[in-house]
């Protein structure tokens, strides 16, 4: 026999006959999840902003210039391509690419 929750209360089920027998001690079952509140942070400061390579080509969805600074992240599973992240030289409009 199996546990299975029903009604908040535990119960055993057999897997071949469907039979359903009450659990004989007072358990029950209850979940809480905490809400996972992430802030992903792309550029901290300016400063930081310095030490990244400037792709001349790229082109700011925003101001329509050329040249941005950029890194890349595996955001996804491993046998996914990484994230490029950009942020313009000249707006500091920040967007990524996949």
């Amino acid at each position: 026999m199996i546990t299975e929750k029903k009604d908040e209360k535990l119960v055993y089920v057999c897997r071949k006959c469907k039979n359903v027998e009450k659990s004989t001690d007072a358990t029950t079952i209850s979940e809480k999840m905490k809400e996972k509140k992430e802030v992903v942070t792309v550029f901290d400061e300016e400063k930081e902003l310095e030490q990244y390579p400037i792709d001349k080509d790229a082109k700011c969805p925003e101001c329509g210039k050329k040249g941005a600074h950029w890194f890349l992240r595996q955001t996804r599973a491993a046998d996914e391509p990484p994230t490029i992240f950009y942020c313009c030289a000249h707006c500091k409009h920040k967007w990524r690419e996949y």
